[in-house]
């Protein structure tokens, strides 16, 4: 027993004895280290460490504009303190939240020269890098739901560092029944009948941006988000009463098939041009659908006619047929005779289809 007791003296003694020379021989390493792990060079052990050097991720900006089926640059640039002597390989995602809601989607991954990019993004998204540490995000041929919220991360290693940009889009917002009347569209519906006119449901920036240039509609519609909302300029009894200041009101989040109401669009710049085709005689919707067509065009959809009253100022005080079977007409410039006094497309609603009027065409830039 007695010489058990010792012989585990000794071996403690000895693991205490390693343990303190390794301690000695060990380099004390500084708190304000950053390690890197280098994935396609490296060294030996495939771990770099600078003292003191710190990286950074910003933008210059926080929003960018742009219009449907043009160009945007989302900028984004990151760079290193102290300088570095030579150049590191990185790991660079951007990411986009959409405007509507909902869950943040992979846009575009680089590591060095190797590239990929997600989704409906696919061939439409590359980074600019016109200069050390340029991680900017290209886009092209943009499509009205590509408003969102861009995220830019850059990984060098065990450092992660972003910054985030806003995509807007340049356009219009217009309400829209259905129509059987008002307050007949589930938000599925809704949808659907943005998509039809050449649109999309309009989120609540753009609405509120709307409301802030005269929009005034005191019938609610669905938003992107799923809120049911409506914008008001000259509070009165009907819309919430005098009691109430300007604004955008809102009933909140509705229930996506249960409950019905209107609907707010939002389009943006066309490809094409839309005009009023100056007709020998007024015509009944299928002879304007015919007379279109023999022009080489086709009846203009609704959010075609309000992205050329609000971006290209088309302005006839003649009322024409759209493909939705609406009589509508554009005025950039009110005057006598042309409805009220503040611009606007004006609307008959949906007449039968055999009365007779003249007929707004739309002509693709292709054709």
């Amino acid at each position: 027993m007695k010489m058990m007791m010792i012989m585990m003296c000794v071996l403690l003694l000895g693991a205490q004895l390693l343990l303190s020379g390794l301690a000695l021989a060990s380099p004390t390493i500084p708190n304000n280290f950053f390690f890197y792990h280098d994935y396609l060079k490296g060294n030996g052990n495939k771990e770099i460490h600078f003292r003191g050097v710190k990286l950074h991720v910003d933008s210059a900006q926080p929003s960018v504009f742009a219009v449907r089926g043009g160009n945007a640059t989302m900028p984004c640039r990151f760079w290193y303190e102290p300088e570095l002597s030579s150049p590191r390989q990185v790991r660079i995602k951007w990411s986009w939240l959409p405007a509507a809601g909902g869950q943040q989607t992979d846009v575009l991954v680089t590591i060095g020269l190797r590239c990929r990019s997600f989704g409906h993004f696919r061939g439409r998204v590359q980074l600019r890098q016109e200069f050390p540490g340029d991680a900017a995000l290209v886009m092209t041929d943009l499509l009205l739901n590509d408003t969102g919220r861009y995220h830019c991360e850059v990984v060098d290693g065990l450092e992660d560092r972003s910054t985030s940009v806003d995509l807007e889009l340049q356009g219009v917002v217009f309400p829209y029944q259905h129509p059987g009347g008002h307050y007949h569209l589930s938000f599925l519906g809704a949808q659907q009948t943005c998509e039809q006119q050449d649109s999309t449901l309009a989120t609540f920036t753009q609405l509120f941006q709307a409301w802030k240039e005269g929009l005034h509609w005191c019938n609610a519609g669905w938003l992107a988000d799923g809120t049911v909302q409506y914008p008001i300029t000259r509070p009165r009894v009907p819309c919430g009463g005098h009691g109430l200041a300007p604004g955008v009101r809102s009933y909140g989040r509705r229930h996506q098939h249960l409950h019905r109401y209107d609907v707010f669009c939002f389009s943006s710049s066309l490809r094409g041009s839309v005009y009023y085709l100056q007709p020998s005689h007024k015509m009944n919707l299928t002879e304007a659908q015919q007379a279109c067509q023999e022009d080489g065009a086709e009846v203009a959809k609704v959010g075609q006619l309000y992205a050329a009253w609000k971006l290209t100022g088309l302005d006839s005080c003649e009322a024409g047929w759209l493909a939705d079977g609406s009589v509508r007409y554009p005025i950039t410039r009110p005057r006598r005779n042309c409805g009220p006094s503040e611009p606007g497309v004006r609307s008959f609603g949906f007449p039968p289809p055999q009365h007779k009027h003249g007929v707004y065409c739309y002509k693709s830039g292709d054709e």
